[in-house]
């Protein structure tokens, strides 16, 4: 039969490598709090300054996982990013001309017609809606914003 000093000596051990687990796991979490922090004030930093000149802030060329801009005059596709200009063409073409809805323009760009394929699309095509680069007809169909033809 164990000693009962014996039984406390080892369970005191058990707690204070516990607690040492715990410090170095709060360390941890303070560290990326910090590092969360500090992005956050580079930020705010960033965007508090003023822009030099307007027309040198609008996107010459758009990079993959760019912003969508919201369209103003004079802008053309190529500022969206290259999925963005695919989906914009296939609007503005003939297929286009009478409204798509979100699998056809899945299909009509060569993806699987999945649900997650089917989605990523509708949340392009909703985020070219609300920025003013095509139009939301009806729920779930979307058109050019001017037909050619």
């Amino acid at each position: 039969m164990p000693s009962v000093i014996g039984l406390l000596e080892a369970r005191e051990k058990e707690i204070r490598e516990e607690v040492a687990r715990l410090r170095d796991a709060l360390d941890e979490a303070e560290r990326a709090l910090q590092r969360l922090v500090d992005a956050r004030v580079t930020v705010t930093e960033v965007l508090a300054e003023e822009p030099a000149v307007a027309s040198a802030s609008l996107p010459q060329r758009a990079v993959a996982g760019s912003t969508v801009p919201h369209r103003s005059e004079g802008m053309t596709a190529s500022v969206l990013a290259v999925d963005y200009q695919r989906i914009v063409g296939l609007l503005e073409s003939d297929v286009g001309r009478e409204g798509m809805r979100c699998q056809q323009l899945a299909a009509a760009l060569g993806l699987q017609v999945v649900p997650a394929k089917v989605e990523g699309v509708r949340s392009k095509a909703k985020r070219l809606a609300e920025r003013g680069w095509i139009r939301q007809v009806r729920p779930g169909v979307f058109t050019a914003l001017v037909q050619t033809g």
